[in-house]
């Protein structure tokens, strides 16, 4: 069976984030950079209830053939998790979860997706620093794709490599580590940096 997200939006969100460190949970996907606008970074709409706080929506391309995961190695000088590995991903504009998934994909690796061939197999709902907007990071398998992984956007990723998501290399972006685990083992939801 084949799930289908649809999202709606009282404002877009930046596709980059602020910036983070590689030691700390972080939040951006392969695209990290600039600053989010004032609606992403927690003032709501005008017309939002009383307490409502946006959250930013990632998206994240979880591709495996024969037990291997495709991440990229982020550029040393990135602004967010240099140095780390983590999977394909990037932050949703005016558009759907799927169709970013899709666009994105092809903007860092040149793989083309069908928006309408993903499924989603993971959501991480996290807050890396009590200032930062919560984040919602929603991971989907893609079980057909065209083309091999290029360096379409070397600035920002220096490497695309297959790993067993037995054996994931160091450093590993914290929640892409924790949403695939979360993928192998069949959990469907991850919580992380909430206070309890």
């Amino acid at each position: 069976m084949r799930a289908r997200i649809l999202f709606g939006h009282g404002s877009a969100s930046s596709r980059h984030l602020p910036s983070h460190g590689a030691a700390g949970r972080g939040v951006g996907g392969m695209t990290g950079g600039g600053e989010a606008p004032a609606a992403a970074a927690g003032t709501a709409p005008a017309n939002a209830p009383s307490g409502t706080v946006p959250n930013v929506v990632g998206v994240h391309l979880y591709l495996e053939q024969e037990g291997r995961v495709l991440m990229g190695l982020r550029h040393p000088d990135s602004a967010y998790a240099g140095g780390s590995w983590h999977v394909p991903a990037g932050h949703c504009e005016a558009e759907a979860a799927t169709a970013c998934l899709a666009r994105e994909a092809h903007e860092e690796t040149g793989l083309v997706i069908d928006p309408a061939d993903v499924e989603p197999v993971h959501t991480v709902h996290m807050v890396d620093r009590p200032d930062d907007p919560p984040r919602i990071q929603l991971f989907f398998r893609a079980h057909h794709w065209e083309g091999a992984p290029k360096h379409r956007e070397p600035d920002k990723c220096v490497a695309w490599q297959w790993w067993s998501a037995e054996d994931l290399p160091e450093p590993t972006v914290p929640y892409a580590r924790e949403a695939i685990e979360g993928i192998r083992t069949g959990r469907a939801y991850t919580e992380l940096g909430w206070g309890r």
